[in-house]
């Protein structure tokens, strides 16, 4: 019998759309939300890398389905921001034209794949149906000091020509076009994330993630105990206050160092000698990338500020001040004291300018009269032990000193974060429309909720310059001040597309309603997600504030949970045939059209589940889709030898394959249920006929990996209704208990044949199998020099 798989795949994906197979009206008892990160429709389509991680979230969804859930399986588009208007600028359309094209080409792709979405619960950032409750959020957060506009240090990609977040720069680059990144003072947009840094800290232990990921999250809120200290600028009544984690070290503080943006340097206060000079390092300081400025063992550069001393508090001396770059301003207060002997960053620092290197904490107690004088150490100690050189407090262990001497020098007690305040605006023009109004009479005037949304005009040269493209859309800039109603001009910046996507996965509970962001019941209902699919680049990005935004809405009562996403999934890459990334520049992209017109989609599916574990990245294999290929191939011939009878071989094969195939979609070891499909399979192939019970339950097994050949079987089973639906078959104990085992047989490590054997039988009666085989027994003519035995799996002679 011919596969044709084209006109099976076509068949079904008709008729699950008419028959809306799919779609789930409100949670039952018994719900799960199984939802992907939703795609940025930012280019000309899918390659076949994209789908991995939606095929894994199908086979859960599909596997839920047949276990009795109801199952919420959604999917919309992350429509806004740079990716998509970079795009629609490099091919000279319309963001909102070319955004649609797009959408459509992935729509198309999607169900091309046999995807059991909810269609209909389908939504669009870039609709104003939409975006009109991302601005409602915003003014949620406003009326709770969680939104506000400040002057500050922020991150500039001059070649986008606008500002990221503190997660959008990589290694000093922007993440999106890999441009360097500089340090710039603006009047910007934040969110109060880090009012939410301890719980979102401490919640994080509470989720079923990977360790990877929590610990990318906990590093990155930087959560750090330590102490707030003040050193005096000799001969000024102007104070420098520094963070550190040890105070412990202060008797070794040999001098200060301020990052290039501390305003010290800016504001006046400070009488520095050498200003100009001062001046000229830090607007070279600006154009270097983070990455080069937090690298600690390249040589390190500053400038001492001349005139300018300060007094450690500890030792009352008199120590210099210096402006260097590997000084951050994102954490602390952007001053360090610096202890070189103590320090890998400040050690090659005072080794290059000859400052003194004071040792202050021994690894072992030290008798007193063999203590080391005050002077230079070539050793950089960064751990805890015994104060040495360090007055009344020598001989005391570091944390019994820290409490100590923070009393001692005046300083407090104080929790630092590395996570700073979510910058939230774009001077881009493909996004949601920030809800402010400034009027000269009344100053910020939050949009009335009433008129909402504040839309995005289409009229607008919106091709980057520096400054929002809305500062020049008349119609859209010039209103009434909604309190008095003078002449006002509207907040021209839009919002980061990640606070867009920060909250539509309470969306898709209820997509449609338009006089409310959502219905509180059918959130709850539905809340957390079950499981959250996608990649591990989002963990201190859209991760991070998707937490914040439920925790933010939590505490005003919209929602009644801690959590967004109960458990995340991360998916490995798929690269390219030659081991690299797919790139239009190496001419190596795969496009899963290309994949579904030669094979199929159930092909695709299926490879991309037995490549290997979901986690990993690997190299695509056109041989092993033409692999998986001909294993469906046989699967649709095998039903010519279908029969009623009763084989007891093969009831304990499929009870043993539905153990197994439940338990590794359960714990994500899709590669493996794959392959006890095919061991599965192959046993059955091995008998003349396949009684049909066996070969419906092995149907229903292979349904979430291969739904449209599945569906196909089924119906020509005899059965009326989708396979979708059908009870996912369970297991007796009896049938577990496996009598024979098949043992591969190796030459050299090379698979020459196999033999079945009793389970648990030793070397000596596989050889004597292997023997009596008319076959096999060949191999044991040259006598083995060497036999490789595995019980019950292989045995490997060495010739």
């Amino acid at each position: 019998m011919t596969f044709d798989y084209k006109y099976i795949e076509e068949k079904w994906r008709a008729r699950w759309e008419k028959d809306r197979v799919f779609h789930v009206e409100d949670a039952g008892k018994n719900k799960r939300y199984i939802l992907d990160m939703f795609p940025y429709p930012s280019g000309q389509g899918l390659h076949v890398g994209h789908p991995r991680g939606y095929i894994a979230s199908d086979v859960v969804a599909r596997y839920a389905r047949h276990k009795g859930y109801d199952v919420l399986h959604p999917i919309g588009w992350d429509a806004f921001g740079l990716p998509a208007e970079n795009f629609a600028i490099k091919t000279g359309t319309h963001p909102r034209q070319k955004t649609q094209q797009n959408i459509e080409n992935f729509r198309r792709q999607l169900k091309l794949l046999g995807f059991s979405y909810d269609w209909e619960r389908e939504i669009n950032t870039s609709d104003p149906s939409y975006y009109k409750w991302t601005q409602w959020i915003f003014l949620q957060l406003y009326k709770k000091g969680l939104a506000y506009k400040k002057k500050a240090p922020v991150n500039w990609c001059d070649s986008c020509k606008t500002v990221l977040a503190n997660e959008q720069v990589i290694g000093g680059e922007c993440e999106r076009c890999a441009g360097p990144v500089e340090q710039r003072n603006l009047e910007q947009w934040f969110f109060k994330i880090t009012d939410y840094a301890d719980e979102l800290l401490e919640k994080i232990d509470e989720l079923d993630w990977s360790d990877a990921l929590k610990t990318t999250q906990k590093n990155w809120i930087g959560k750090s105990q330590g102490a707030r200290i003040l050193f005096n600028i000799q001969d000024s009544n102007f104070t420098l206050p520094i963070f550190t984690t040890r105070p412990d070290t202060i008797f070794g503080a040999t001098f200060l160092v301020l990052a290039p943006e501390h305003e010290a340097l800016t504001n006046g206060t400070l009488q520095i000698a050498n200003s100009k000079e001062v001046e000229e390092y830090i607007k070279q300081a600006k154009k270097k990338t983070e990455l080069e400025r937090k690298e600690g063992e390249k040589e390190k550069t500053g400038i001492k500020l001349e005139g300018v001393e300060a007094i450690n508090p500890a030792t009352k001396e008199s120590i210099p001040v210096f402006v260097a770059d590997y000084v951050l301003p994102g954490y602390g207060t952007g001053a360090i004291m610096a202890v070189p002997a103590h320090d890998q960053r400040d050690h090659i620092f005072a080794k290059k300018y000859n400052l003194p290197i004071i040792d202050v904490i021994q690894q072992e107690a030290l008798d007193v009269k063999s203590k080391k004088e005050k002077g230079k150490t070539e050793e950089v100690y960064e751990g805890e032990g015994v104060l040495t050189n360090s007055g009344k407090f020598d001989g005391m262990s570091s944390e019994e000193a820290r409490e100590k001497i923070t009393k001692f020098v005046g300083g407090e007690a104080q929790t630092q974060y590395k996570l700073r305040d979510w910058l939230i605006s774009r001077q881009r023009y493909w996004g949601a429309p920030i809800p402010i109004i400034y009027c000269e009479k009344c100053g910020e005037v939050p949009v009335p909720e009433k008129d909402l949304p504040v839309r995005l005009p289409d009229d607008v040269d919106f091709k980057p310059t520096g400054e929002s493209p809305l500062t020049h859309a008349k119609e859209f800039h010039d209103v009434q001040c909604p309190l008095c109603g003078a002449p006002a001009k509207r907040e021209s910046d839009t919002m980061d597309t990640f606070v867009c996507s920060s909250w539509y996965y309470l969306r898709f509970t209820d997509p449609h309603n338009e006089k409310e962001i959502f219905d509180k019941k059918k959130v709850a209902n539905w809340m957390p997600v079950d499981l959250y699919v996608g990649g591990m680049e989002h963990a201190v990005g859209h991760l991070l504030y998707s937490r914040f935004i439920t925790k933010a809405l939590r505490d005003q009562g919209f929602v009644d949970f801690d959590e967004p996403f109960l458990r995340v999934l991360n998916q490995g890459l798929v690269l390219a045939q030659d081991g690299r990334k797919m790139s239009k520049r190496w001419d190596n992209v795969i496009n899963p059209d290309d994949v579904v017109e030669a094979v199929g989609a159930d092909t695709l599916r299926m490879y991309e589940m037995f490549m290997g574990p979901i986690g990993d990245t690997m190299p695509w294999s056109k041989n092993g889709t033409m692999g998986i290929f001909r294993f469906l191939n046989r699967i649709w011939r095998a039903q010519e030898n279908i029969d009623d009878t009763e084989n007891n071989a093969l009831e304990s094969v499929i009870h043993r394959a539905i153990k197994k195939v439940s338990e590794d979609i359960e714990s994500a070891r899709y590669n493996t249920a794959v392959s006890t499909l095919m061991i599965a399979f192959r046993e059955m192939e091995k008998e003349k006929t396949i009684p049909k019970e066996v070969f419906k339950r092995f149907v229903i097994l292979l349904s979430p990996f291969a739904p449209f050949i599945s569906e196909e079987l089924w119906e020509m089973l005899g059965n009326k209704t989708s396979i979708a639906r059908a009870p996912w078959p369970s297991y007796e104990e009896k049938y577990l208990t496996q009598k024979e085992t098949t043992i591969a047989l190796q030459i050299n490590g090379k698979t020459r044949g196999s033999i079945n054997v009793s389970a648990g039988s030793d070397q000596e009666t596989v050889l004597g199998a292997i023997q009596k085989d008319e076959k096999l027994s060949k191999y044991l003519k040259d006598k083995p020099k060497r036999v490789v035995f595995v019980a019950d799996k292989i045995i490997n002679l060495i010739i």
